[in-house]
């Protein structure tokens, strides 16, 4: 029987206080403890670089002090959960995308500055790293739903539109990825439309546990580490979210039963990811219990 939704609570600010960096530390007083945002914002300014980017192993994976795509999305993520995805601040990072931007005028996942410095071994860093959904869709989205105004968002979200209407063969990260653009750009009936595609893809491809008491019988995706799997919670992380209308309501329940049930003895989450190094463990189970503390209290849990 999973705990009570305050006794999981409880146990998870335990280990947040154990273990997490100041930047989830804050994160956790503003969502949970009716914190100031502008302490996140404090936090949040310890990895921006005078680039405008952000860095210094924002996104665990990646180390070292250089901007790249993926922290600088993980920051526009962060100001986005506390209101503050506005003014200068985002006009810096706006300078920051489009000075690493490709061709396409999308984001790499991984820039080239990064070389040298230690990264995971499945990051590959190259000197002409083509567009990526991955770093391009979430910032894309994101900035959308703030109602930003910037010149890079118009060829960024023909770039976002292109691949996502012609994924096949996917991957989750990938779908992630593609959701969280669908879910802020402007034209929702085109959204919609495309992650009900999207969800066709992902059921028919198996991406998805959707019956967690038969996980072994769902496929890994190739390249993802033993047991890497993605459940429905993952994709569905409020009710309103466009993957919901994926699941049927006992898939939902039966999730949510399973997220609930997956919070360990010291209160965190696991990652489910291929860790390389202690360190990005340590720093990566806070983030992961974060997003399973408002997953839970978005579907009344907590």
């Amino acid at each position: 029987m999973a705990p009570s939704g305050s006794t999981l609570l409880s146990r998870a600010e335990h280990f947040i206080w154990l273990t997490a960096r100041v930047l989830e530390q804050r994160r956790f007083e503003y969502h949970f403890l009716d914190g100031d945002p502008s302490t996140v914002e404090t936090a949040l300014d310890a990895y921006r670089n005078t680039d405008g980017g952000y860095g210094h192993a924002l996104e665990p994976d990646l180390r070292g002090p250089v901007s790249q795509p993926l922290h600088t999305a993980a920051a526009v993520h962060v100001l986005d959960s506390i209101g503050r995805c506005a003014g200068q601040r985002v006009e810096r990072i706006g300078r920051y995308l489009t000075a690493v931007s490709t061709r396409d005028g999308a984001l790499p996942a991984v820039h080239p500055s990064l070389r040298g410095y230690p990264a995971a071994p499945f990051v590959p860093v190259v000197d002409s790293p083509p567009s990526d959904l991955l770093a391009t869709g979430p910032v894309v989205g994101t900035l959308h739903r703030n109602g930003v105004w910037h010149a890079w968002l118009f060829r960024a979200t023909d770039y976002c539109w292109e691949t996502i209407e012609r994924l096949d063969k996917t991957h989750p990260y990938e779908v992630l990825a593609a959701l969280a653009f669908l879910e802020g750009v402007p034209d929702r009936s085109r959204a919609r439309a495309a992650a009900d595609r999207l969800g066709a893809v992902v059921r028919e491809q198996r991406l998805v546990v959707t019956d967690p008491a038969r996980t072994a019988d769902f496929p890994v995706p190739e390249g993802y580490a033993p047991g890497e799997h993605h459940y429905v919670t993952d994709f569905a992380r409020t009710p309103g979210a466009l993957a919901r209308r994926w699941f049927s309501d006992a898939e939902m329940d039966a999730g949510l039963d399973h997220l609930e049930n997956r919070q360990q003895d010291d209160g965190g989450w696991p990652v489910d990811r291929r860790t390389w190094a202690p360190g990005t463990e340590v720093e990566s189970r806070p983030r992961v219990t974060l997003d399973a503390l408002l997953t839970l209290r978005a579907f009344g849990r907590l």
